[in-house]
């Protein structure tokens, strides 16, 4: 007899006595999440990454399960999600740690930092090396556990009034930079901005920044950056492979059955690899697009580069001197880069290279 032939011919009291009745309730519990996102619905690639894992949820748990999603602005401010988790405001947000590293330099290290990981190096540390264990016994100070939510890939350097020919040309620049990175464009005399993205059109417009980066060709033609800045640069030498997190209250998520809990990690991955997906098929003919209605794609020189790398390096050690949260999740993070490089060094680096130089 199945359970629910056992449940329309037998009382409760006899379902109880045959020790059926918490998977009954576990496959009957209704359950409601609210996720914040840091992000404006216009942007279907990193705000649809927050659709894709709640309609997996709902999909994988028939529909027991939702998880409404609200842009940012709706519940609360795109800066505001962590507080909103940690308090329990919210169930769950999806957001780019870096954006929270006044709060600690460590949330950085869960996304992106200048001269860091790539995309699939970071994926690695996080699921084979002991990111995702590092990261978390750090977010458990903040009541919150993180999954990995999606990867934008390498990114561009950002959009500039003014042609970059020098490190010189940095000095005052008023610049748009995703999180952590502005640390170190303020040792170059650059003047770091944190703008939500949905913001930074009308600030480039009305001349309140000089320059300001987002994503890359998809996200920047979409947000019309073209329009309001002539120039370029790439790469964006900040963000190799910038991680964005699921972040979910520690309550709510211990309070999952093993199912559930299991539908939100599968859900999670799920939006972390069709995210990137999302912008490497979009992004090369957004580019097209953008050259040719006239924008200048430049590179940034080598002195840019250089002296950039040079600053990040001393940064690091600063903070290895101050946070010790830091120095143990960057000692790792350290050698996990240094042993990617080596390998991607003779793999992906050289097939890359040859196949760059070839006409297709």
């Amino acid at each position: 007899m199945d359970r629910r032939s056992l449940i329309k011919n037998a009382g409760i009291g006899s379902v109880l006595a045959a020790g059926v009745a918490p998977a009954v309730v576990h496959a009957q519990s209704a359950i409601r999440w609210r996720l914040a996102s840091s992000f404006p619905k216009s942007l279907d690639t990193i705000f649809g990454a927050a659709d894709t894992f709640a309609k997996s949820v709902k999909d994988m748990s028939g529909g027991k399960f939702e998880v409404s999603v609200h842009a940012a602005g709706e519940l609360m401010p795109a800066f505001g999600v962590v507080d909103g988790v940690q308090q329990g405001t919210i169930e769950c947000a999806h957001t780019a740690p870096y954006y929270f590293f006044g709060k600690d330099e460590c949330f950085a290290l869960g996304c992106a930092i200048p001269f860091g990981l790539n995309s699939r190096q970071m994926t690695a540390w996080m699921y084979e090396g002991n990111g995702l264990k590092l990261m978390r016994e750090f977010y458990a100070k903040y009541n919150m556990i993180n999954f990995p939510g999606g990867n934008t890939g390498a990114q561009m350097g950002g959009w500039f009034r003014k042609e970059i020919k020098s490190v010189a040309d940095l000095k005052g620049l008023k610049f748009r930079i995703g999180g952590f990175a502005g640390r170190v464009l303020e040792r170059m005399g650059g003047v770091p901005q944190n703008i939500p993205g949905g913001e930074i059109y009308q600030a480039l417009e009305k001349g309140t920044i000089d320059a300001a980066e987002w994503v890359g060709p998809y996200d920047d033609q979409k947000l019309g950056f073209n329009k309001v800045a002539p120039f370029y640069y790439y790469p964006g030498w900040w963000e190799g492979g910038p991680q964005l997190d699921f972040f979910i209250n520690q309550k709510a998520y211990d309070a999952l059955t093993p199912e559930y809990k299991a539908i939100v990690e599968a859900a999670a991955s799920k939006a972390h690899v069709t995210m990137q997906a999302r912008y490497d098929a979009l992004n090369p003919t957004a580019l097209k697009q953008l050259v040719g209605a006239g924008t200048k794609l430049r590179p940034f020189p080598n002195d840019v580069m250089n002296a950039s790398f040079k600053a990040a390096m001393t940064v690091y050690s600063e903070l290895n001197a101050k946070n010790e949260s830091w120095k143990k999740i960057y000692a790792d993070y350290d050698k996990f880069r240094a042993d990617q490089n080596l390998w991607f060094r003779f793999t992906e680096m050289s097939f890359d290279r040859f196949m760059q130089s070839q006409k297709l």
